[in-house]
């Protein structure tokens, strides 16, 4: 048994990409993969691009300068992401445009001619389609699918912002036919998911040395594959056009058996600089695979995390700590210095659940018993909420939260916080 004592003070290509169905582009954006069932697939070389000029080779450089070059005979003005680009004079001093300008560079494998076209083309089309004022619309019709197939929600502990997608919602042929059942539904659909984008890149500092991308996870549990075809061409083919290497790393959980199985026949073929972005991990490891890059405070809960809904918008949450539960051990988490008349609220979640949990009180006075807050229970492991109680003590004592994993040979990712309100005068 282990005991963990607290206080009750809080825890502080150089080539256009070839479209192709939504599996076979996440399966070929996809790293590391074997056969076996391995929680979690990740090279360790991966190293985040930088976009210092005095870490660019000298080749890289002059790629830079020439794609400067080309950009000043631009007889317009040029801006993308609110960042000028052309004239030489708009641009002149601001560092932000070099970051830009790298982003479309390393897409097309600094080829300077190549990423001219590439950002022109990405100009028109933000013209077109008004990328720039997108972020701010009343897309009407949508209220069902936010938070929920495609959002922004934290950040991850190096400060990436941190975008969730997930598909499932639409097995169910209701929600299909009403958001992408015809194609002046898709044609919504998509201006409502490049929103969802917009918002995300106005998170980014676009500065060297500063947050440059996202962090992208994609949930495939349940996801319809066929119906989504043609809506995850037009995605792709956006995104890939017109928002280039907006991406830091990309981690796919809820995986199917099936997608790394057929991920081992084209893993040789991907670069390593790809694989060093991609993570995978099965449908037991969600929890475990996210807390590697996001604090639990930040993950939703539906994902493991204790981060619900709305939690978000009254300012930075309450940091949690974070635990492992080895197999067959039982851990007793002990809130000490708890006040008569004081309130002790709390959150609990544990990966993968399949654990046995409890709730006493126990008095300092030795002649009072024990009171059971809650009664030992099992949580599968199909909870998709972490624990939440609150408790009024009438007497000085403390708060234990037992779990125990004496059942299990698995170890596990645990997070939990705690607030304690005094009582009044």
């Amino acid at each position: 048994m282990e005991s963990s004592q607290a206080t009750a003070e809080p825890v502080p290509s150089p080539n256009p990409a070839t479209k192709r169905s939504l599996l076979s582009s996440l399966m070929e954006a996809t790293a590391g993969a074997t056969a076996a069932p391995t929680a979690l697939h990740r090279s360790p070389s991966f190293k985040e691009d930088c976009y210092l000029l005095s870490s660019l080779k000298l080749a890289e450089l002059k790629a830079l300068q020439e794609l400067q070059q080309l950009l000043a005979a631009s007889p317009k003005p040029i801006s993308i992401w609110g960042v000028p680009l052309a004239p030489a004079s708009a641009a002149a001093g601001d560092e932000r445009a070099d970051v830009v300008l790298l982003k479309f560079l390393r897409a097309r494998d600094f080829d300077a001619g190549q990423a001219h076209a590439m950002l022109l083309r990405c100009v028109e089309w933000r013209r077109e389609f008004g990328a720039d004022e997108v972020a701010e619309e009343e897309l009407v019709g949508f209220k069902e699918l936010e938070g929920v197939v495609a959002y922004m929600h934290g950040w991850d502990r190096r400060g990436h912002p941190v975008c969730y997608n997930a598909y499932g919602v639409f097995k169910d042929k209701d929600v299909y036919d009403r958001v992408l059942g015809d194609a002046d539904k898709l044609q919504r659909f998509l201006r409502w998911r490049v929103q969802v984008m917009e918002r995300g890149v106005r998170l980014l500092q676009l500065r060297p040395g500063g947050i440059n991308s996202i962090i992208q996870v994609t949930d495939l549990k349940d996801m319809p594959k066929r119906e989504l075809r043609a809506a995850s061409q037009h995605i792709l083919s956006l995104f890939q056009d017109n928002y280039p290497e907006m991406v830091a790393r990309k981690v796919f959980i809820n995986v199917p058996w099936y997608f790394t199985l057929l991920y081992a026949m084209i893993s040789p073929f991907l670069t390593e600089r790809t694989k060093s972005k991609f993570v995978i991990a099965r449908e037991s490891n969600v929890a475990e695979t996210l807390y590697k890059f996001i604090r639990p405070e930040f993950v939703p809960v539906q994902y493991g995390g204790l981060s619900r809904p709305g939690d978000l918008q009254n300012g930075p949450p309450k940091p949690a700590t974070e635990f492992t539960i080895k197999g067959g051990e039982r851990v007793n988490l002990e809130i000490d210095g708890i006040e008569g008349g004081a309130s002790i609220t709390w959150d609990i979640a544990v990966g993968g659940w399949d654990v046995d949990y409890g709730a006493e009180y126990v008095p300092s006075d030795g002649g009072s018993y024990t009171i059971i807050v809650e009664k030992t229970r099992r949580v599968p492991s199909t909870a998709d909420e972490p624990i939440h109680n609150v408790y009024t003590a009438r007497e000085v004592g403390k708060m234990v939260l037992s779990i125990d994993n004496t059942n299990s040979r698995r170890r596990k990712v645990a997070a939990y916080r705690y607030f304690v309100r005094k009582p009044c005068p």
